[in-house]
């Protein structure tokens, strides 16, 4: 895997309490549910630092903080609703550009490196993660045209499969990535964290917080959720969240 051409993008919003992962309350206070969201970025950003791309580039809602590792160029979120804000970011690469969210801790180079060998853009246009619930969680672009996102409905229990005609009705050839669940619930907390690397901080705050205990019942035990398994929850995303940390559906 070499991916040395390609620009890698994390949309991203600063996790401060009350500004992310609000669906996580009232079963985690403001503070712990900002703690597993920066738990989360962290990890992701770790995994990002490491892959063999020309750019890595945050694109963030806020101010970045001490989670933020070497060997990225910060640019702020566009203006406008999630499919502006996502067209902004593509549009400012030259070259292939592939964008993940930071609800996605348990994210390997495994799981990207389609997108990043020699030959990922042989026989393809656009890479895109699906969610099971309707979502999507990573899209890559051999050319970056903002237009393939501009207009696409986001945060909607359709929003991968509309995004999916965009590509496939402007005459890309589209190939999918494996499915991943993201951050959303408290059911979700200990879900991720079972898929997600032994020792990563995500799974290590999620064990000091008590997840299993917090999700409601909706959990599986420890040991018990199968690694990779993935969904996001567009069509239930908080209204008071910008949607601005994760593709495919508002950030919450």
């Amino acid at each position: 895997m070499s991916g040395g051409g390609v620009t890698v993008l994390v949309i991203a919003k600063e996790p401060r309490p009350g500004r992310v992962k609000t669906r996580l309350t009232p079963a985690y206070t403001p503070a712990e549910a900002a703690r597993l969201a920066e738990a989360a970025l962290a990890d992701t950003l770790a995994v990002v630092r490491d892959l063999p791309a020309r750019r890595r580039v945050l694109v963030l809602d806020g101010a970045p903080g001490d989670w933020l590792p070497p060997g990225f160029t910060v640019v702020p979120q566009a203006a406008g609703g999630l499919d502006e804000r996502l067209a902004a970011a593509f549009g400012a690469c030259t070259g292939p550009a592939l964008l993940v969210g930071m609800d996605t801790p348990q994210l390997t180079a495994a799981l990207l490196a389609p997108a990043l060998a020699d030959d990922a853009w042989s026989t393809c246009d656009a890479y895109l993660g699906p969610a099971p619930d309707g979502g999507f969680w990573a899209l890559g672009l051999a050319r970056p045209d903002p237009e393939l996102l501009r207009g696409v409905p986001m945060s909607t229990p359709h929003t991968g499969a509309a995004q999916h005609r965009r590509l496939v009705e402007a005459g890309l050839r589209v190939r999918e990535l494996p499915p991943l669940r993201d951050v959303d619930t408290p059911a979700d907390v200990p879900r991720v964290a079972e898929a997600a690397a032994r020792g990563s901080r995500f799974a290590a705050t999620a064990a000091d917080l008590g997840a299993w205990s917090r999700a409601g019942g909706a959990a599986t035990a420890p040991g018990d959720a199968a690694p990779g398994e993935a969904t996001m929850h567009p069509a239930t995303t908080h209204p008071a969240a910008a949607d601005s940390a994760a593709p495919g559906r508002a950030a919450g």
